[in-house]
């Protein structure tokens, strides 16, 4: 192999590895959950690169959190995924419980603390962000629907409805904040009740569409 291609190998190698260990520093330093972590700059110290290394690799700071978004993404899609497959011949309750409790127990890993902290550090008007962060906004979008294809496969073959599947999807990843925001601050309710509760009354909703026998 010629030595210019050995050299560019080398170079890619060390430029990938960079890249991971900067996003690997991000997820870490945002599920820390201090406001201040919420700075690409000081987030590449910590991956000991510098800001001109951020700017190489991704671009710009809009470039750096829609990289970070998308590296997380990635990983819930390959859980979900895995879940969709194992309980693709499930009855209808069944799945639904698997979606909450997946969500309910994957909402306290890393990942998920570290988007919560993004997120809150970003604009909240949808048009505010996409004019600032116009690749993040795209990167969240796209989560949206993802997570929207993901309830639509969990429940086909079924017969349910797929608005109100829609509805139900866009209703548990907020209903699942909030029994995990429960769970850290302490709570006197019983939340695997909750869960149950919440399992039930969406079943109950979603058998409602399905054509009688």
């Amino acid at each position: 192999m010629p030595t210019g291609q050995v050299q560019q190998r080398r170079s890619n190698k060390r430029g990938l590895a960079t890249r991971e260990a900067m996003l690997d520093a991000a997820v870490r330093s945002l599920a820390s959950g201090d406001p201040g972590a919420v700075s690409a700059s000081r987030i590449a110290k910590e991956s000991g690169a510098t800001w001109g290394a951020v700017q190489y690799q991704f671009g710009d700071v809009d470039g750096f959190w829609a990289a970070v978004l998308h590296r997380t993404a990635e990983r819930r899609d390959a859980t979900m995924s895995s879940f969709t497959s194992a309980e693709s011949e499930a009855p209808l309750r069944k799945r639904l419980g698997a979606i909450i409790d997946t969500l309910y127990h994957g909402l306290a890993s890393h990942d998920s603390r570290a988007i919560e902290s993004l997120r809150a550090a970003l604009p909240r008007e949808p048009n505010e962000l996409e004019r600032l962060y116009p690749r993040t906004a795209a990167e969240l979008f796209s989560w949206g629907k993802s997570w929207q294809e993901t309830c639509q496969r969990a429940f086909a073959g079924l017969g349910v409805d797929p608005q109100r599947v829609r509805e139900v999807a866009a209703l548990i990843p907020g209903a699942m904040r909030g029994l995990v925001s429960e769970r850290q601050l302490g709570s006197y309710a019983d939340l695997d009740e909750a869960r149950q509760g919440l399992t039930n009354a969406l079943a109950a909703y979603l058998e409602q569409s399905r054509p009688k026998s």
